[in-house]
């Protein structure tokens, strides 16, 4: 029995996926829609230009599969940024008779469609990492995105105040993500929750999760803004090196606090030698794992228990971590996320031993 028939479900979720793989069992027990606890469980992530899908998300979920259910068959994609790519992935899983999907969308609202279709072959759908805009979906998989936009703003209001720099000596460049992702209006709006109280002005803002393309926008408001600019509100990583590079590139004597989001290896870098005040660390271990775990349930035909919901819908949701200079230790290298000689190489490596990292 499908969790939808527990629960009104609304919107919400995830998916993408390039070069299509299925990675078969270890068994020789066929799906069968569950014949001898044997599921085809179906992946679909959405990009490849940042790093932590292919690399953290993927690998994570297919281990804690394995650890589950050793005889279900795995079926991975990735869209690579493209949302009719991402449906067509779907459709083939579809049609090779997949029990579950979990999907993180490239496009929220194009991937309600992936959603649809799985609906007419009565096959489960959890959003993944990001939401689908579908009254259909199962359950959803995701982080606290609008906890994440009030850490980010708040981290930056308070590294501001504490260098002394008040409202009126300037304002901030918002960067926020792009309009097809809904978890960035969600960081969007609990960012600017913060921001709107602080009394720090937004001097310019733009929607985009493509660096070179925040990197160009960067170089224009130095050029009308220049001395202006006393913080950087970046969603997530990625833009934030696109603005680091713009300010190097304009000779910029001291870059402005930013912030960030992934905790990814250029960001943790780039805090260690002061060009990112802070990232913001969700775990994706724990995502991934959870992800797994649900989709399980519902091939199964169980009902996965649900600690919070989103409008309505099942949900678990993770709740994000500021990691700056002071606690980097203590967050993404006490998880294992990931090791000391991941990120302490060549050039920062005095850094990190400077930070104590070692």
């Amino acid at each position: 029995m499908r969790i939808r028939a527990a629960a009104s479900l609304t919107l919400v979720a995830l998916a993408a996926s390039l070069s299509l793989t299925a990675c078969g069992s270890d068994s020789d027990a066929s799906s069968g829609n569950g014949a001898d606890d044997s599921y085809k469980i179906g992946l679909l992530l959405p990009e490849t230009a940042v790093a932590r899908y292919d690399g953290k998300d993927k690998p994570y979920f297919e281990a804690k599969l394995k650890e589950l259910c050793p005889d279900c068959e795995f079926l991975y994609a990735n869209a690579n940024s493209d949302a009719g790519e991402q449906n067509d992935q779907a459709n083939s899983f579809l049609s090779q008779g997949v029990d579950v999907l979990v999907v993180d969308p490239f496009d929220g609202k194009a991937a309600a469609s992936i959603v649809n279709s799985a609906e007419q072959v009565d096959v489960p759908v959890v959003a993944y990492d990001r939401l689908i805009d579908s009254p259909d979906l199962d359950y959803v998989i995701s982080n606290d995105y609008l906890k994440v936009g009030e850490l980010q703003a708040q981290s930056l209001v308070d590294k501001l105040e504490a260098d002394g720099v008040k409202p009126g000596d300037g304002g901030i460049l918002m960067m926020n993500g792009a309009t097809t992702d809904n978890n960035a209006g969600n960081i969007k709006a609990g960012a600017m929750s913060v921001i709107e109280g602080s009394g720090y002005e937004v001097l310019a803002d733009i929607d985009t999760w493509d660096p070179a393309e925040a990197q160009e926008w960067v170089s224009g408001q130095i050029t009308q803004f220049g001395d202006e600019i006393v913080g950087i509100y970046s969603a997530n990583d990625g833009n934030a090196g696109g603005a680091i590079a713009a300010l190097k590139a304009d000779g910029v004597a001291s870059i402005p606090p930013m912030t960030g989001l992934d905790a990814s290896v250029a960001g943790l870098q780039s805090i260690l030698v002061g060009d990112l005040y802070m990232t913001t660390y969700n775990s994706f271990k724990a995502e991934a794992e959870s992800a797994a775990e649900v989709a399980l349930q519902l091939a199964k035909g169980e009902t996965p228990d649900a600690p919070a919901d989103v409008e309505g819908i099942p949900a678990t949701l993770n709740e994000p971590v500021a990691v700056t200079l002071d606690n980097m230790a203590d967050t993404v290298f006490a998880d294992d996320f990931y090791t000391v000689d991941e990120i302490c190489t060549g050039k920062y490596a005095d850094a990190c031993s400077k930070a104590g990292i070692s």
